[in-house]
């Protein structure tokens, strides 16, 4: 017998510059929330609510927790995620970046976001969100889906790929 689970849907955007020394990100120091609290992770992010696109959902979290607008949004891959094991749920994650914006993006949730910091792609802060850090690893590689969390035998415990 199958056993069904919830798919929790989510939208992370990740605003990206180019500088003489490269392409960097804005990242957010996560602090006074249940999840990854102390971690560097997208300055923006959220759950797709009901009835809301990834794309939609996208938009609306960075409004809410940058207050910045008219984003131009690429969506970059898909991430199927899991805990592993007998989950009782598992995590699709949409993936957009944005090289364009209306406002200058600022901490609205000062009691989720410790700090806003402009990072390079090539030395990501520690720590970082695992599963982040994964996508912001396969940016710009040309895929589409990637899966994180099915192979225990993997030591990043991490797989991905086209299927």
């Amino acid at each position: 017998m199958t056993l069904s689970f919830a798919l929790v849907p989510a939208s992370y955007i990740y605003l990206l510059r180019e500088t003489d020394a490269g392409t960097e990100v804005l990242l957010q120091l996560r602090q006074g929330t249940p999840y990854m609290d102390g971690h560097w992770a997208a300055a923006a992010a959220g759950h797709v609510e009901s009835g809301e696109t990834a794309y939609d959902a996208a938009q609306r979290e960075a409004r809410e927790e940058l207050t910045i607008s008219d984003i131009d949004l690429s969506f970059e891959f898909t991430m199927q995620r899991t805990q592993g094991g007998a989950a009782i749920e598992e995590r699709v994650d949409f993936f957009f970046t944005a090289r364009s914006w209306a406002g200058e993006p600022q901490i609205a949730e000062p009691d989720k976001c410790g700090e806003l910091r402009w990072c390079s792609l090539a030395a990501l802060p520690t720590p970082m969100v695992p599963h982040e850090e994964f996508a912001l690893s396969r940016l710009f590689r040309g895929e589409h889906y990637l899966a994180y969390g099915f192979n225990d035998s993997q030591p990043d415990n991490t797989t991905e790929g086209q299927r």
